[in-house]
């Protein structure tokens, strides 16, 4: 059986494979986007109406001597100068292998970018208003017992007494009552009201959009492999790509896209141990995971896809191992489910998952194998068979890596006619079915195994 053999520094998606692909392509990558880049880039010609300002151009010493007005353009809050900066950044972060851009612009040529990005990220949600937007009913403190309250006929108190200065049938004591009240409210009353200074519709969209482009250039540098160390040690950047995903419910769903698929390009080199003082930050390593649970059970299937390749990434650094054994069994019953989906993207993201986790040791082995359907289910991507054929062959070793386990062998063997039946009708994988029905009838680890082999019940 062959070992997992991953550093903290590897990429590969399971044992000592070839370092995983990253997931999707970068934005833009499309070939009406590449003649708008090299219609950027000509000189003469405006940017094209897919980039999010007016117009660009760039060349090929551009970071260098631009980097420092980049970081400030997006640190200054001002629209034009942050339309600029993010239009030179789509472009200086664009990077595919067949198009006009051969190399893209590492975050090592720009510094300070990188937190700038998150900036607006982070702006960006200290305003932010859920998709679905819901006003809960509660009192009204700000101008309570005046005749105006500033807010408007919506806001009204519903306080008919009038102001103790401009009324004449206002008594001392009621006075004082009022006063009495107001010294009751709490020190952080006010932060209870709606802002008086919040930003109008349009403002808004702005900000948002201006944080989708900030977040989808911050996972167009997570492509590149000069970007990876940087970024992944970055416990601002990580922090909040994970909060994104905690929103995912009220949150721009382009921005939790980027957010996922920015960590599922770090998810081999992430350490979850970064998370461990939590204070002054929000995460830690249990939220960190509960956080990619929720996304495994999202309702969007390419959301359940990418946290299915982000568990399989993430348990490749054997110092992850710790906090996601904790949630091994519920890990394992999704992703068994994710089986179950007639979609052969999200058979194959469950599969290459279960088969890092069954690499790991013989808990996660033993608890595979007794989550119901399993084992069923692992058949029956074989049979069906899937579309890509290396999913087929990490399943059947799935099955190797379960029948090793001596603890394993009684559950396994209702299964030996199958298994037999696989050996004889399918020769792709007719080796390692033959090594499965070896380790069941040589070595006999029970009294159920013994009867069976004697008796051939």
């Amino acid at each position: 059986m062959q070992k997992r053999d991953q550093s903290k520094l590897g990429g590969a998606s399971g044992g000592s494979a070839a370092p995983a692909a990253k997931r999707g392509r970068p934005f833009g990558s499309g070939t009406n986007y590449a003649a708008a880049v090299a219609a950027a880039l000509g000189g003469d010609s405006a940017a094209p109406s897919v980039l999010l300002g007016p117009s660009l151009q760039v060349h090929s010493a551009f970071a260098e001597q631009n980097n420092k007005r980049i970081v400030l353009a997006l640190q200054s809050g001002l629209k034009s100068e942050l339309t600029w900066a993010l239009n030179a950044l789509t472009l200086l972060s664009f990077k595919e292998k067949d198009d006009i851009r051969k190399d893209a612009t590492p975050l090592a040529k720009i510094p300070g970018v990188l937190d700038a990005l998150l900036q607006v990220i982070d702006d960006w949600r200290e305003i932010a208003l859920p998709r679905v937007l819901t006003k809960a009913p509660r009192m009204r403190l700000l101008g309570m017992n005046t005749a105006v309250t500033g807010f408007g006929n919506g806001y009204e108190t519903g306080d008919s007494a009038p102001h103790p200065g401009t009324g004449s049938g206002s008594t001392n004591e009621e006075v004082s009552a009022q006063k009495s009240t107001a010294k009751s409210r709490p020190s952080g009353w006010w932060f209870e009201e709606d802002g008086l200074f919040n930003l109008d519709e349009e403002g808004r969209a702005e900000k948002q959009l201006c944080a989708v482009a900030a977040s989808n250039i911050i996972r167009n540098f997570s492509f590149m492999a000069d970007n990876e160390i940087a970024m992944s040690q970055s416990r601002h950047c990580l922090e909040t790509m994970f909060q994104c995903l905690e929103d995912n419910i009220t949150e721009d769903e382009e921005l939790v896209t980027n957010a996922l698929e920015t960590i599922m390009n770090l998810g081999p080199l992430i350490d979850l141990q970064m998370f461990l003082p939590s204070k002054p930050f929000i995460m830690t390593p249990k939220r960190v995971v509960q956080v990619v649970m929720a996304m495994l059970g999202s309702p969007v299937k390419a959301w359940q896809c990418a946290a299915a390749e982000l568990f399989g990434r993430l348990i490749l650094n054997p110092d992850n191992e710790t906090f996601l054994q904790s949630f091994g069994q519920q890990i394992y019953r999704r992703l068994v489910d994710m089986m179950s989906i007639p979609s052969a993207d999200a058979q194959a993201a469950a599969i290459g998952a279960l088969y890092n986790f069954a690499e790991i040791n013989m808990d996660c082995r033993l608890k595979l194998a007794s989550e119901r359907w399993a084992i069923d289910r692992l058949l029956k991507v074989i049979r069906a068979p899937h579309p890509v054929p290396e999913i087929c062959r990490k399943a059947t070793l799935i099955l190797e890596n379960l029948v090793l386990e001596p603890q394993n062998k009684p559950l396994l063997l209702a299964y030996e006619n199958a298994f037999a039946d696989m050996l004889l009708s399918d020769t792709r994988y007719s080796d390692t079915f033959a090594r499965i029905l070896f380790e069941l009838t040589s070595r006999p680890s029970s009294k159920v195994a013994s009867a069976r082999g004697i008796w051939g019940m």
